[in-house]
């Protein structure tokens, strides 16, 4: 059984289509990486599963109970953590997990807390106010908020945004962490990187609704092939390459100063200059070649 299905999922805000609909499936057990730039419509399908946003239209099953009428029911079975930090910054470490594990009936408070500082590895820091912790160190807290009662769905929205590279690779290991322990994860997320080092499937998500689904390496090799090429070069130079490029069918965009060949193990012989950088192929390139846009 899918721990998510949408179905025909609509949600607007005056004018603007937010969510437009969208068909999504998480199967159990998995962690899906939804991959999309700012304003896909990511969180809020996000809130749509949390209820804190009713879909104008189009059906939402979360662990099997229909949203929104029992919203209740799937969110006291799910653990979420926000984009946005809103930690109770008034009391300990300790008591923001405490409080809520109380609201979810967790039988062995105490248990609950020791086992959630442990996963993020906050344990001697337990009686710290939470306004003396670093970013890195309130990330892992909210991370450990959401899995204080032990969930059997787990909502990452965007966890590492803001965050430096080393503060991002402690949160992809307490990530990898949950995925060992078989929790369902469903993680919005504009960062390459993350989603390939994460995810099992990635769904990538433009103008709010899903464009295309899989295995991160099933859809570069199906949409971006092995290998993409970065020639840098004087705009002359370039415009002659990108033209020879398209004429041979090739996926062509420019990035900056460089003229971008998707798919470059295609090329005819002599066409890629030989002082031209070659790389594997990306999400980003995927992403790219579906919407024309750039990810971030």
């Amino acid at each position: 059984m899918a721990a998510i299905e949408l179905e025909g999922v609509v949600k607007t805000f005056g004018p603007i289509r937010a969510v437009d609909g969208l068909d999504l499936s998480v199967p159990a057990g998995i962690c899906l990486g939804l991959l999309g730039p700012n304003g896909a419509g990511k969180s809020t399908t996000m809130r749509l599963l949390t209820g804190q946003a009713i879909a104008d239209r189009g059906r939402l099953r979360v662990l099997g109970y229909e949203l929104p009428a029992r919203s209740k029911d799937a969110r006291a079975r799910m653990g979420v953590v926000p984009q946005l930090d809103n930690l109770d910054i008034d009391v300990t470490v300790e008591e923001n997990l405490a409080v809520f594990a109380r609201l979810y009936r967790v039988p062995d408070i105490a248990a609950a807390v020791d086992r959630a500082l442990a996963l993020a590895r906050l344990g001697d820091r337990r009686g710290d106010a939470v306004d003396e912790l670093s970013g890195g160190m309130r990330r892992r807290l909210l991370i450990a908020r959401g899995l204080v009662h032990r969930p059997r769905l787990v909502l990452l929205d965007e966890p590492t945004v803001g965050l430096d590279p080393q503060i991002r690779a402690e949160i992809w290991t307490l990530i990898e962490g949950l995925r060992a322990e078989g929790a369902t994860i469903l993680m919005s997320t504009h960062y390459i990187e993350e989603a390939e080092r994460l995810a099992d499937r990635v769904a990538l998500m433009a103008r709010g609704k899903v464009i295309a689904s899989g295995r991160p390496g099933e859809l570069i090799a199906e949409h971006a092939g092995r290998r993409t090429v970065e020639y840098y070069a004087p705009p002359q130079a370039r415009a002659a390459v990108r033209r020879a490029a398209e004429a041979a069918g090739l996926g062509v965009r420019s990035a900056g100063p460089a003229l971008v060949i998707v798919g470059s193990e295609r090329a005819p012989a002599g066409l890629v200059p030989e002082e031209a950088i070659t790389r594997p192929s990306s999400l980003e390139d995927v992403f790219v070649e579906l919407t024309g846009e750039e990810l971030e």
